[in-house]
């Protein structure tokens, strides 16, 4: 089935079938539109001659791959930090899997397996790992045993809550309604005690200090006295 992420027709075929780019995509989705990081390889492929090859970017020189990052339209708000985390993920690609990212998934023998693969490539966190097992199970057919249990809440049949659920105009439209509402809850769960304004506090002023009385020392008293005898 084909992924409905991008909003591009090209753009979704390529990372609905070439593995890399859909976890290049995914490396992307951060802090930018999801239509834009899942258009991302899409560009990247044309700039990088027109085949995507794990091996081949993990060997590149960083600056030529930060160039093709950040040319206009750079591929994020971030290129050059970026590029460096897709050609770290390449690198891990090629170490793990002989440069071969679906067997990534095609291997794992369960979904607990399937989570700390993913787990372990660069760009991905604990959140992102989850939701991606999610769509690998939801629209790729990439189930293996527990797949949905580890993917929770993102594996739930029927949900809106990620990518994952993402097939159709509509099912865009709800999973950004969805995550509206998560933000609106999170703000309206900030503790009252942040948002009331501070008491003043009267400052005390210390009273002043009361002079002590000047004591005469015994020459004085005898000068005193001589004066007063004169």
């Amino acid at each position: 089935m084909p992924l409905y992420l991008s909003g591009h027709p090209e753009a979704d075929k390529l990372i609905s079938e070439d593995p890399l780019a859909l976890l290049i995509a995914m490396v992307l989705d951060q802090q930018i539109p999801l239509e834009w990081a899942f258009y991302g390889p899409f560009n990247l492929l044309r700039r990088l001659g027109g085949s995507f090859d794990a091996a081949r970017i993990a060997d590149m020189p960083e600056e030529e791959l930060v160039a093709a990052f950040a040319a206009r339209p750079a591929l994020h708000r971030f290129p050059a930090s970026m590029a460096r985390r897709v050609q770290a993920m390449c690198q891990h690609l090629v170490s793990a899997y002989g440069g071969d990212a679906a067997r990534l998934w095609k291997t794992a023998k369960t979904g607990g397996e399937l989570l700390d693969r993913v787990r372990a490539l660069p760009g991905f966190g604990e959140a992102k790992a989850r939701i991606f097992v999610a769509l690998l199970g939801k629209q790729l057919g990439v189930t293996p045993p527990g797949w949905a249990e580890v993917a929770s809440p993102f594996g739930t049949v029927g949900s809106h809550l990620s990518i994952a659920d993402i097939d159709s105009p509509e099912a865009l439209t709800l999973v950004r309604q969805h995550k509206r509402e998560m933000k609106a809850a999170a703000k309206a769960a900030v503790p009252a005690a942040k948002k009331a304004p501070a008491r003043k506090v009267p400052i005390r002023t210390a009273a002043p200090a009361k002079k002590a009385p000047v004591r005469k020392t015994a020459a004085k008293k005898t000068a005193a006295k001589k004066t007063v005898g004169a």
